[in-house]
């Protein structure tokens, strides 16, 4: 599934630069949009038993029913945490909020 998701999204953000971590793995631009990690965003009796955690930098917080944890580390900074569980979870909606991270990202 992860595999899937990082040809989407290089598809999409081809000039994106990917940064290997021990915990995590970090897309930038000018700075990071997004990163896949195991972060655990939930209860473990919540948490599919395959998944990954894609992290979002949002600039206002999203409300939506596919956030599994967010917070604002500093003002005007939205750290938002999605559980991805399935190639459905891989969709239209999901890459727009990534397009959001990117941009925001960008005008950093």
């Amino acid at each position: 599934m992860y595999e899937c998701f990082q040809e989407k999204l290089l598809a999409r953000f081809p000039e994106s630069r990917i940064k290997v971590q021990k915990s995590q793995i970090s897309y930038c631009n000018r700075h990071h949009y997004a990163c896949v990690s195991f972060l655990k965003v939930k209860k473990k009796s919540e948490l599919p038993e395959d998944y990954f955690v894609l992290t979002l930098g949002l600039s206002a917080p999203l409300e939506a029913d596919r956030v599994a944890a967010k917070t604002e580390p500093y003002p005007g900074r939205w750290t938002t945490h999605f559980v991805i569980s399935s190639p459905s979870d891989l969709d239209e909606k999901l890459f727009d909020w990534i397009e959001l991270a990117y941009s925001f990202a960008q005008e950093k």
